[in-house]
């Protein structure tokens, strides 16, 4: 049985390109004849790409691909190899002289699991691209092979990110999805609220962010995990939205993602959700989107974890019972 994935909407494909040695990898959504953009940056630590180009005031109106890339600010590299791979297709903003792919991206930081000095490059955006389909690949793999959650002691208390996919199709016929690069400070907790991948304590339980904050820890001790995280994604839609819609919600997306992840959108985090929309359905009223979006970003997310394979002696969730 087909799990329900972001390629469920019509005119999206995922990629994945990943280093296994390095532990760093890319994650490209395509939409290659184009999708209406737009953009929510909540965390306070984001690397971005082209998302001022999203405001609904500006003129591009579509885009390609979004990149969702590890690497840190270096991985930001590898949306030119999407880039060009969409521009040797004749994909992009017809310009008169020739065809500009627009190809915004974000990134997580994921230098402290693997090599600090390999990160995502052009050749590996241009590789996730060709390797772009329907199947969605889930956990550790592509921008998600570095990811990792539950830093507020640093590595030592950390577990698995990765990556998770969901879907829900209305009753219109019209399909919301999200995909997800989960590498939060924080933890992840279940519907229920109880955690699942998250801060360890000194005999390898799950004790839990929140825990460990509210216990005294000082600032201090998690002065070295500054701006080491950051939780990425991407909600896409079949209906027919127009930039200001779309980054509505890209808004309500965010939702999901603090119900999932907590406490989200630090100032150690980069939060970003982007949405797109191809256009193929009349779209219901923009509060339903936005509620769905909300839930399979929030789904998406526990997936992640859920998926995610111990690397590196950092535990996945699997591994370790939940709190």
């Amino acid at each position: 049985m087909k799990v329900p994935a972001i390629t469920d909407v019509k005119g999206v494909l995922v990629g994945h390109a990943t280093d296994t040695a390095a532990l760093t990898g890319v994650t490209v959504v395509l939409t290659p004849d184009g999708a209406t953009a737009g953009v929510d940056v909540r965390g306070g630590a984001p690397g971005t790409r082209e998302t001022d180009l999203l405001n609904p005031v500006n003129l591009v109106q579509q885009v390609n691909a979004v990149v969702l890339t590890g690497g840190s600010a270096f991985g930001l590299a590898a949306a030119t190899g999407v880039v060009s791979w969409l521009y040797e297709r004749g994909y992009g903003f017809d310009v008169g002289l020739t065809k500009v792919p627009i190809v915004p991206a974000a990134v997580i930081f994921d230098l402290g699991i693997g090599r600090a000095d390999v990160w995502p490059d052009a050749t590996m955006g241009y590789a996730a691209c060709a390797a772009a389909d329907t199947s969605v690949a889930e956990g550790s793999v592509g921008a998600g092979i570095g990811a990792t959650v539950g830093k507020v002691g640093g590595m030592n208390t950390a577990m698995r990110g990765g990556v998770g996919t969901w879907s829900e199709t209305l009753a219109d016929g019209v399909t919301v999805g999200a995909l997800v690069v989960v590498n939060a400070f924080g933890d992840v907790v279940d519907p229920q609220g109880r955690i699942i991948a998250g801060a360890r304590g000194p005999n390898q339980t799950l004790v839990g962010t929140g825990a460990l904050l509210r216990g005294g820890l000082s600032r201090q001790s998690f002065a070295d995990t500054t701006g080491q995280h950051t939780t990425i994604a991407v909600v896409a839609t079949d209906a027919r939205l127009d930039k200001a819609a779309a980054t509505r919600l890209a808004i309500m997306a965010q939702d999901g993602l603090a119900r999932a992840i907590r406490p989200a959108h630090s100032p150690f985090d980069g939060d970003t959700v982007f949405a797109l929309s191809t256009g193929v359905y009349e779209a219901p009223p923009l509060v339903t989107l936005g509620a769905v979006a909300a839930d399979v970003l929030a789904i998406a997310i526990v997936r992640a974890v859920q998926a995610a394979t111990t690397v590196a002696g950092v535990p996945a969730a699997r591994d370790v019972p939940s709190a």
